[in-house]
């Protein structure tokens, strides 16, 4: 099936701007045709553009567009995407060759280049920092293996697909415009339960019928099996492929190749496989967005969502943002009318979902303690003894290992490491104190604003918690998942598990019952998304939890004024989304607002302010001193004058590049800004 007028437009934009603001080309001698416009890997700022080179004869059939070359630049031979071949050029003078084709397999398209320029500019960066998460590093064995037949797939009947998604409304409606073609956009809150594999592979399957590829992105390894394991249900083997950083060199870049000679058109992965090579792509989908595991962690650091939604734009195909929560961005999407809501009805939730209680102010008369920060009332045993017996009970604690945090007894005051001031912390029951970051051992100790000698601990981990529990119920077997021992699955025996978040283990018939502790640290995290993030974490948790029909129950530790746990008892993350983003419009905060931040040395950030040239209506606030001592400045304007001020960014950075100064970290719409 073609691409669609709209997506042909876009692209044929697009990469009109790639060559904006030149001069007016430049007629060549014959000896000096054809010319490869090339992407150089360079890391200067100032030097974000293409480079004309003459193709020599020898080369001519290798050089392709989308290969890998080498090109000589300043002296020394540096790697580079071909990007185009020109019969002009607008550099006045002589033009070098083309050193050589390290392959002439394409490995670079359009479509993902125009995607990789956008989100350049998304995010205040250069092209080829985003062509460097979008293209795997080549391997040369894997390369000269021959291409491969497109496998068939079972003929997946649309009804089969649109019963997976039933229980949403308009979800079967979902299903068939994606087998018709259509491009629709929804943000999907999923029925509770352990259906949302099987449904993302529905929607994939239901976009293949039409002809048309998928990307779909997850959080992790964990959640990529499941969705692979899906898919070779619905499809069978050979019809996806599966594009993840930790496969190893090889595995990564034979999947990537299926996809750029279009063996498969689906793909499913973590957030490398956003940029993947899909042919003729019909669907971008997410799963539980609100992950910071989206986050890239290099710069310019890209975000999976918003490089899906661009890439949903320029290519004109579908878009589903899923997970068991609703993020303040997905919400976005929604009230401007960008995507359509796609949610169960209150019916199938109020059947689906298990019951949840909050230990708290209607405890107090059965457990006094219950309206006191008390970290396992009494109300918590009677639950979890009750379901023992129908199952394994789940206890969520929202941090690892076994006192990751200590404080002066008399004071209260944080414990610090007397050489670096580092937290301190004890590993393992009876262990030292020791500094979390130097690792030097802490004791005796002496607090540095009373004298005091002894130490407590305010915060419990998930060890400790462990330990209690056994204690507690010495005849039933308690599994730990967290940290570097992570448990996927665990059988229907009684048992007690204790994970943290992103660790929980599944069970095939569900949790009979689950404790969600230490409610408070969740949600007194610093940071703008703390109350979202501990709904996300709580509303997963919840998931695994048999419906109220089968007796499941949810029992959490905390104050039941709390939004975010009055929230996870009506089971509304629509709602709770909502009422976040109207405070957010309201402070003028992201995603209601575009924001950015400069940090750097005291001198550097005041450089940079200084050479800023920022369009109106841009708020600068600070600079202020961080928590590790360098000076941040916080750049804020409205969505509209967005692009202006990454604009603005990138002549800075290049600006900087050009005299030879260090680069000031520039962090576009960071996840979590505090």
């Amino acid at each position: 099936m073609a691409t669609s007028p709209d997506s042909d437009e876009r692209l044929t934009s697009l990469r009109s701007q790639l060559r904006a603001r030149r001069p007016k080309p430049v007629s060549l001698p014959a000896e000096q045709r054809p010319v490869a416009r090339v992407a150089v890997d360079l890391p200067l700022a100032h030097l974000d553009r293409l480079f004309d080179y003459v193709v020599p004869a020898p080369l001519d059939e290798e050089a392709v567009p989308g290969c890998r070359v080498k090109v000589r630049f300043a002296g020394r031979d540096v790697s580079g995407f071909l990007v185009e071949r020109a019969d002009s050029t607008e550099h006045v003078g002589g033009l070098s060759p083309l050193r050589r084709v390290v392959s002439a397999e394409p490995v670079l398209s359009p479509a993902v280049l125009a995607l990789a320029r956008v989100t350049a500019d998304r995010y205040a960066g250069t092209l080829t920092d985003i062509l460097r998460l979008a293209v795997p590093p080549r391997h040369a064995r894997v390369e000269a293996e021959p291409a491969k037949p497109r496998e068939p797939h079972h003929d997946v009947p649309l009804h089969t697909a649109a019963s997976l998604w039933a229980v949403e409304s308009g979800g079967d409606a979902l299903v068939t415009r994606l087998a018709r073609g259509d491009a629709p956009r929804a943000v999907w809150t999923a029925t509770p339960g352990e259906h949302w594999p099987a449904q993302l592979a529905a929607a994939a399957a239901a976009t293949l019928v039409s002809g048309r590829g998928t990307v779909v992105c997850l959080p992790d390894a964990r959640d990529v099996a499941r969705v692979d394991a899906a898919l070779v249900t619905l499809l069978g083997r050979g019809v996806h492929v599966v594009l993840a950083a930790d496969l190893g060199p090889a595995a990564r870049y034979r999947a990537f190749l299926a996809l750029s000679r279009a063996e498969v058109q689906i793909v499913i992965g973590t957030r490398s496989a956003a940029f993947a090579p899909v042919h003729n792509l019909g669907l971008v989908a997410i799963w539980d967005d609100g992950d910071d595991l989206y986050a890239e962690p290099r710069s310019p650091y890209p975000h999976t969502r918003e490089v899906l939604l661009l890439r949903a734009h320029l290519e004109g195909c579908a878009a589903l943002v899923g997970g068991s929560s609703r993020s303040v961005e997905a919400q976005v999407l929604v009230a401007s009318g960008w995507a359509a809501s796609l949610s169960p009805s209150r019916g199938a939730v109020r059947e689906r979902t298990p019951q949840v209680h909050i230990t708290g102010e209607s405890d107090t008369p059965r457990d006094p303690d219950a309206g006191a920060r008390v970290r396992l009332p009494g109300r918590v045993f009677e639950v979890v003894r009750e379901a023992l017996a129908s199952g394994p009970v789940l206890v969520h604690v929202p941090r690892a290992g076994y006192q990751p945090s200590l404080s002066c007894d008399r004071c209260r005051v944080v414990a610090r490491c007397q050489r670096c001031s580092g937290p301190l912390g004890r590993s393992r029951r009876g262990g030292q104190a020791t500094c979390r970051l130097c690792g030097l051992a802490a004791e005796p100790w002496v607090c540095a604003h009373c004298g005091g000698e002894n130490l407590r601990f305010p915060v419990v981990g998930s060890l400790r918690t462990a330990e209690e529990w056994g204690r507690s119920f010495p005849k039933i077997p308690v599994v730990s998942s967290g940290g570097d021992h992570v448990v996927d699955m665990v059988g229907d025996a009684t048992a007690i598990v204790v994970a943290t978040p992103g660790a929980e283990p599944r069970v095939a018939s569900g949790y009979s019952a689950a404790v969600l502790l230490d409610t408070w640290l969740t949600v007194s995290r610093p940071g703008l998304r703390a109350g979202e993030e501990a709904l996300r974490r709580w509303l997963n948790v919840a998931s695994l939890v048999r419906p109220r029909t089968d007796g499941g129950r949810v029992v959490a530790v905390g104050d039941p004024a709390l939004g975010a746990l009055q929230a996870l008892v009506r089971w509304d993350p629509e709602g709770f989304a909502a009422r976040e983003l109207a405070e957010r419009r309201s402070a003028h905060l992201p995603p209601a607002a575009r924001l950015a931040t400069v940090s750097g040395s005291a001198d550097m950030v005041t450089e940079a302010l200084a050479a800023l040239a920022l369009p109106g209506y841009v708020d600068v606030l600070g600079p202020a001193v961080t928590d590790d001592g360098q000076v941040r400045l916080v750049i804020r304007t409205n969505q509209e004058r967005g692009a202006g001020m990454t604009k603005a960014l990138q002549r800075l950075q290049a600006a900087r590049s050009s005299r030879k100064q260090p680069p000031v970290s520039v962090h576009v719409d960071p996840v979590d800004f505090a």
